[in-house]
Order: C-alpha cells, then structure tokens, then sequence
C-alpha cells in the first residue's frame, strides 16, 4: 500500500495551493487520513485530519484558511489551503490508517512529503 502526495509547490504569501494525496495498493477498507507537516527545525505536526465517517480536525493555525476533504471512491483526500503564511512553509505530509482484511490490524501509512514554499 502507497502513499502518493502531490500539489505542492512556490506560492506567494497570500496564494493558495490545492494539495492530493491517493492511496494505492489492496486496502479493505481506510479508517481515517490526514495531512501533517515538518517545517525545518521543527517536528511533524498534524495539520488536519478526517475519519472515515466524522468530522475533520484541524490545528488551530490553520483553522479557517485550510479544508480537508475525501473522494472515497479514489481512495484520496485533498488539502485545499488558503491565505498561506511564510509560517505555513514546510514539507507536507499525507497519512492514512487502513485495514488489509476485514478483522486485520489496523496499519498506518504515511506519503513522500511534497514540499509547500511560501515567498515574496
């Protein structure tokens, strides 16, 4: 099972970027997926995160400016981020938990990064 992150990019402070991350590989079934991020320094923090069925959390720096959201059909999810800081620059990190089986363990997967730059 792959993680394949995609979208990132340079932006301007006040830009927007659309970020997707798929899922490939013989899953059963994704209990949730999410977006973190490591700025340089600094250590991975979630961005934002959405359980298979329930509502999205997001941390409190990007409330308002970033959504999260599935096509469980692809076996995707998106972060559409908005306003974007020169705080918000960082290698962006997508992460699912799935089963392989249907009373199988729950496995955690975590995508290449794709890097998200924001300059004058």
């Amino acid at each position: 099972v792959q993680l394949q992150a995609s979208g990132g990019g340079l932006v301007q402070p006040g830009g927007s970027l659309r970020l997707s991350c798929a899922v490939s590989g013989s899953i059963f079934s994704i209990n949730s997926m999410g977006w973190y991020r490591q700025a340089p320094g600094k250590q991975r923090e979630l961005v934002a995160d959405m359980p298979t069925g329930g509502s999205a959390v997001y941390a409190d720096s990007v409330k308002g400016r970033f959504t999260i959201s599935r096509d469980n059909a692809k076996n995707t999810v998106y972060l559409q981020i908005n306003s974007l800081k020169p705080e918000d620059t960082a290698l962006y990190y997508c992460k699912a938990k799935f089963r392989i089986e249907h009373w199988g363990a729950v496995h955690v997967n975590w995508g290449q990064g794709t890097l998200v730059t924001v300059s004058s």
